[in-house]
């Protein structure tokens, strides 16, 4: 029970800070092995993976996604359940369920420049600062310091107040050693540090959104069902195999996790799925409709 206090505590503390100053480093958030596991299936990926291009992106910097068909260790980082329980209190309020935004490797090269300050909720149209609409999450693969271009962070740029500010204050360097996660909204102003060394640093970033947005990573031809299929429930519905209520994201009017069984009727027949205040004014509709 203590332990399961402490756990409690932590996750208490690092809300707090997440949703104050809107970022949070949550240590040893998996064993170091994980970390290591994920970060040797990735190196011929990583070699083989060109520069990008653009200075957003990084033009000393390489990128790739559909990690979880890359390495069986990309799972134990989406689904850590220290960093859901954390998605969940920032994002459940305003959605029904929450989605797999991102599951993306980075290494930056030598020579890169420091990333253009930005938030990644600016992806969408609409007001910000009333709610989030999503959270990140960086795993180091390689030790970030400040040399080698930490993701840079300014406190309290978040949130409606952090919007309204014309000065966003001074970054901080997000440093951390491989097995921390490095946690912020996605209102927080950030971007990646230049790296002044002469190795890579390497990390993995997972982030998480309302389930009724459009994620970045296009999910289905990340995984499609015969990838999917050898998911868990449970990371199988985080990349798109879920409905969101009412009637989201549904294949033939039913939830898309039916193409994840091994027989998919050739006919399908629609079946609602709604929100229990939607089937309770349904409810209230139906009695108060004249019967004979």
């Amino acid at each position: 029970m203590k332990f399961l206090r402490n756990i409690r505590s932590s996750r208490s503390e690092h809300l707090a800070q997440l949703l104050d100053q809107g970022y949070c480093i949550v240590e040893n958030a998996l064993p170091t092995r994980v970390l290591k596991s994920l970060n040797a299936d990735l190196d011929p990926v990583f070699a083989a993976t060109p520069l990008c291009q653009g200075r957003f992106y990084g033009e000393r910097t390489k990128r790739f996604a559909s990690l979880l068909r890359r390495s069986p260790s990309a799972a134990r980082l989406v689904l850590s359940p220290a960093i859901l329980s954390l998605v969940d209190a920032v994002l459940k309020p305003m959605c029904d369920r929450i989605q797999l935004n991102v599951a993306q490797a980075i290494e930056i090269h030598p020579g890169e420049q420091s990333q253009f300050p930005h938030r990644d909720h600016d992806m969408w149209q609409g007001h910000k600062g009333e709610h989030e609409y999503l959270v990140n999450v960086m795993w180091p693969l390689t030790p970030f310091t400040a040399e080698n271009g930490a993701t840079r962070i300014y406190p309290g740029s978040h949130g409606i107040e952090g919007l309204s500010k014309e000065d966003p204050g001074t970054a901080v360097s997000a440093v951390c050693d491989p097995g921390s996660a490095i946690c912020f909204l996605g209102s927080t102003l950030h971007g990646a540090g230049a790296n002044l060394t002469n190795l890579p640093r390497r990390a993995i970033v997972v982030g998480y959104c309302l389930g009724w947005l459009k994620p970045y990573e296009n999910q289905w031809l990340a995984y499609p069902p015969d990838v999917a299929k050898v998911f868990s429930p449970e990371l199988a519905a985080l990349v798109g195999y879920a409905q969101h209520r009412p009637n989201l994201g549904n294949y033939e009017g039913q939830c898309p996790s039916l193409l994840l069984s091994e027989n998919v009727p050739e006919y399908i027949g629609a079946i609602d799925a709604l929100r229990p205040d939607q089937e309770a004014m349904m409810a209230c509709a139906d009695n108060t409709v004249p019967r004979d």
